[in-house]
């Protein structure tokens, strides 16, 4: 299973049609997009633990969207209803990060463990 997670705080000035607007391209991209497998959005709590203060920068909100296959992430990426809810998205958020991650049950984690040994994932440019 592939996870595409969005980590992101909207812009200050986002006003209530804009992010109903935000809100409206998702429903449709759900619709629309059979390949989206199961979707979790939720707003960030601070429980007062130390790890609340590690982080470099505030994300207020996390969405995951579930594949089955990287290839079902790749339709999704490309789709129409996708391009729509990425351009409000951008518009949208004030900062934001995106990562795709392989997703193991945990009787699978020693082979994505060996996996990471001989084949370590690519840095992209830009990336620290």
């Amino acid at each position: 299973m592939i996870a595409h997670v969005v980590l992101f705080t909207p812009r200050a000035d986002l006003d209530a049609a804009a992010g109903r607007a935000l809100v409206g391209a998702l429903e449709r991209a759900l619709v629309d997009i059979p390949q989206i497998r199961r979707v979790r959005i939720g707003r960030r709590r601070v429980l007062g633990f130390a790890y609340d203060t590690i982080s470099p920068v505030h994300l207020e909100y996390a969405a995951i969207l579930e594949f089955d296959t990287e290839a079902d992430l790749r339709s999704y990426l490309v789709h129409p209803a996708h391009a729509d809810l990425a351009q409000r998205f951008n518009s949208s958020a004030a900062v934001a990060i995106a990562h795709d991650f392989e997703m193991v049950q945990p009787e699978g984690l020693q082979a994505l463990v060996d996996q990471v040994a001989e084949q370590p994932v690519e840095k992209v440019e830009g990336e620290k």
